[in-house]
């Protein structure tokens, strides 16, 4: 299983090698003609990995941070490591609370086709803030969104209809979310309708709300089993799967010796 992976994920890294260009925070660096053509660390592959998915998705287009992927990415790849979702998941779904609620800050993302699914409105909790989110717990009934990765599970239909149950991975942060009930589901207050009302989309009780127009595309891309990603400003969020060390030695563990002039 772990060689399948490895052959996926450097598959995708190969196919896309011929971008040259290097970002940061979305924007672009320049490489020298030096540096073209030298052998290239496990450190800076994975980023040029991350970058071309970022600049082939057309992320930066869709006000996705390039910092809040390589996040993202950096914990996808350590919970397929680690085994915790199965090696042919190739969604990954980012939310960024440092943005207002008026912007469109979920991104799903196939990163095998490197392809933006969807990128759409979403609620965070009422406890958290109005139209920002700047207050996070992992507490029941605090009403407040929780930071972290977690792993979508099952769907079923509950109060608010068709539901995506989440396990959270990040004990501390997260780990309460099947006891406190954090699911993605569908509801009226997210979207356009909601921002011309009141300035700012309505607020959940920590769940990430979609709008009804696109819950069932949301859930019938990223169930079962796929990794999902809150960012927020929470100074004392940490986690495990942000350790890089698992995507440098998936890449050391590959042959890379080559240089980009092969390309």
């Amino acid at each position: 299983m772990r060689k399948h992976f490895l052959w996926v994920t450097m598959s995708i890294f190969f196919l896309s090698a011929t971008i040259l260009s290097w970002r940061s925070d979305g924007a672009n660096r320049s490489v020298s003609a030096k540096k073209k053509n030298a052998a290239f660390t496990t450190k800076e592959l994975f980023e040029q990995y991350v970058n071309n998915l970022y600049v082939a998705a057309h992320l930066e287009e869709a006000g996705l941070a390039f910092s809040v992927f390589e996040k993202a990415v950096t914990g996808y790849t350590n919970l397929k490591l680690s085994h915790q979702v199965p090696q042919n998941s190739d969604v990954l779904t980012v939310v960024d609370f440092t943005k207002s609620s008026r912007e469109k800050r979920m991104w799903i993302v196939n990163l095998l086709n490197r392809e933006l699914v969807l990128n759409t409105w979403v609620a965070h909790g009422s406890g958290s803030g109005e139209e920002m989110a700047s207050r996070f717990s992992d507490a029941n009934d605090s009403h407040q969104s929780s930071v972290g990765f977690y792993i979508t599970d099952k769907v079923y239909n509950g109060k608010h209809g068709r539901s995506l149950y989440l396990d959270g991975m990040d004990e501390g942060f997260n780990g309460n979310a099947r006891m406190r009930s954090i699911v993605v589901h569908g509801a009226n207050y997210v979207g356009p309708a909601a921002i011309n009302e009141q300035g700012y989309i309505g607020r959940s009780f920590g769940c990430p709300a979609v709008s009804p127009k696109v819950v069932n595309k949301v859930i019938n891309t990223i169930a079962g089993k796929t990794v999902f990603f809150i960012n927020g400003n929470d100074e004392s969020y940490y986690s495990k799967y942000l350790d890089e060390a698992g995507p440098l030695n998936l890449m050391a563990s590959a042959d890379t010796s080559f240089s980009f002039a092969k390309f």
